[in-house]
């Protein structure tokens, strides 16, 4: 198995990441790691636009999901019969948001050990394909200053604030107290979004100061150009 991680994603990754190395002027592995987010991007653009959608169709169904909740409440399996079929003729796949992130696991942990290997390594011969040209040694330092193999608070900071963004643009506004029982459900399904809204950014930053700063830089550049396609989607539904 981890044969097949190391073939499959390990290695193609760091080839990919010492080619773009090679041909970046000035050899700076910020850029590389951004030609490198952009890349991964748009490999699974097709699954976030399909995720990003499902969320937004989730949220809207919402408010008829907790109806059939109540009107069934005695009867479980009258529910989840109601809400399938509430699904099924909204055309929404609730497992849909979840894609992405579990496309994007592996390839976190493989860019995780390559820059682990990568920036640490004085001898990068070992997993490059003999195509690739070896550059000796990769320079850790990104626009003189950011060490990217060690953790850094800022880039942590960061990704924790572009997380925030990205998760603000799928909160509802919290419904007024005269919209009745309807409103209130809302409102406690609001109260949750906003507790999520604040939790996934500080672990975002938590997580970040114990990463190598290259990792938090990918998550910031990947969370900002996910931010990016999910307000152009946004916009263009409205």
């Amino acid at each position: 198995m981890l044969n097949l991680f190391h073939v499959i994603l390990y290695q193609p990754i760091f080839n990919a990441f010492v080619g773009l190395y090679n041909l970046i002027p000035g050899h700076d592995v910020g850029a590389v790691i951004l030609v490198v987010t952009i890349l991964v991007r748009l490999a699974v653009y097709p699954l976030t636009n399909s995720s990003i959608k499902a969320q937004k169709s989730m949220q809207e169904i919402q408010p008829k999901l907790d109806e059939i909740k109540k009107q069934y409440a005695d009867d479980k399996q009258k529910q989840t019969q109601a809400i399938m079929e509430m699904y099924k003729n909204n055309k929404v796949n609730p497992f849909a948001s979840c894609l992405p992130l579990l496309v994007q696991l592996p390839i976190l942990i493989a860019l995780y050990a390559v820059l682990r290997d990568g920036l640490a390594s004085a001898n990068l011969s070992d997993s490059l394909y003999s195509f690739v040209s070896n550059p000796g040694q990769i320079n850790p330092i990104s626009l003189g200053y950011f060490d990217m193999a060690k953790a850094n608070v800022a880039l942590a900071a960061l990704a924790g604030l572009a997380q925030y963004w990205q998760a603000r643009m799928t909160i509802k506004k919290q419904p007024p107290k005269e919209a009745g029982a309807g409103g209130k459900d809302e409102g406690m399904m609001a109260t949750m979004n906003k507790q999520m809204l604040y939790f996934m950014p500080v672990m975002t930053v938590f997580i970040g100061l114990s990463l190598p700063a290259g990792l938090t830089l990918y998550w910031f550049f990947s969370t900002v150009l996910m931010g990016l396609q999910q307000l152009y989607l946004f916009r263009k539904k409205k």
